[in-house]
């Protein structure tokens, strides 16, 4: 299945619209959601419980007509709970082993809660967000294209959290923080919520056109000089990087990998092509610098004494880094 710029824009609006019928609120949250999955990466929704990350998970999978799995993460949760495990099963032949999947086989995959499991079981998780696969007993299994993980996590200093590992983070494209809404959002919540009726989320496009459409975000070309400026975006980042900031030398104790400048090149690619553009600007690489970057940045003691946030630090390396 092929599909032009103009499908990829107009296919794009309506998943918004079906969306917005449901989730109040979250512009911003939504777009950068969906530029992240269409350029496959996988998301990580940070806020603090009730703000609707699950919703907006469960209304994504429905829009895009994808199926859908849900992992709750607790702090007893096993790695075969998770990518499945030989089970002992009497044939005709004989007794053999046969592979029973577990909840990560599905095409959008919600971890809800992620950061309740213990790294030993987010680690679970590695094989199948980069190749697409899991190995259970020397053998290998692909998972269902598309596929996404979308995982949602507490704030780290509230109670029973488990940070994620540096390798961990590094495969989501983007952390995306969702924050409470306002007045406004909070009243039209609890008139949807409480009346009579809920309404649905209307089914927008397929799993063939969500490929369809990953393709095409591959074709999209990036101007040399904005292949630099990723480049330099993302070296800023180190202490020892050409261009970093003060605040980068002082603060931070790891910058961005390679995987930081291969999201970002994408996910501008993606949202070049949802604003009607066949090429990237600088626009779209500094908007979304911030949700790609944020959580690959690793803050030293210095830092975390003076309250210094990833954020921050992007901050200054958008500032000090000049096409």
């Amino acid at each position: 299945m092929t599909i032009t710029p103009d499908d990829f824009r107009r296919t794009l609006d309506q998943v918004r619209a079906s969306l917005g019928e449901v989730v109040v609120g979250q512009a911003q949250v939504i777009d950068e959601l969906l530029l992240s999955l269409l350029a496959g990466g996988h998301v990580l929704l940070e806020g603090v419980p009730g703000v609707g990350k699950t919703l907006l998970v469960r209304s994504v999978a429905t829009a895009l007509g994808l199926e859908m799995s849900r992992i709750q993460f607790t702090p007893d949760l096993m790695p075969a709970d998770v990518v499945g495990t030989e089970v002992l099963s009497d044939a005709a032949g004989g007794m053999r082993f046969d592979f029973r999947p577990g909840p990560v086989f599905g095409q959008v995959v919600l971890a809800d809660e992620v950061n309740r499991a213990t790294p030993k079981t987010q680690s679970a998780l590695l094989q199948a967000m980069e190749e697409a696969q899991v190995t259970v007993a020397r053998r290998t299994h692909a998972l269902p294209r598309p596929f996404f993980v979308l995982a949602t996590q507490n704030p780290i200093e509230m109670e029973g959290t488990y940070p994620l590992p540096e390798a961990q983070l590094d495969r989501f494209l983007m952390k995306i923080t969702v924050s409470a809404p306002g007045l406004a959002d909070l009243l039209a919540i609890v008139d949807r919520t409480t009346s009579g009726e809920r309404r649905p989320v209307a089914r927008a496009a397929s799993p063939e056109q969500v490929l369809a459409m990953q393709a095409l975000v591959r074709e999209v070309p990036v101007a040399p000089h904005l292949r630099e400026l990723i480049g330099k975006l993302v070296l800023a980042t180190h202490p020892a990087g050409d261009g970093s900031p003060p605040l980068v030398r002082r603060v931070v104790r790891h910058g961005a990998s390679p995987r930081a400048a291969q999201g970002l090149a994408l996910a501008a690619k993606a949202r070049a092509l949802s604003r009607g553009r066949v090429h990237v600007s600088e626009d779209d690489i500094r908007a979304l610098a911030p949700s790609v970057l944020r959580h690959r940045i690793l803050i030293g003691f210095e830092g975390d004494a003076d309250g210094v946030t990833s954020d921050q630090v992007v901050r200054d390396v958008l500032t000090a880094v000049k096409a």
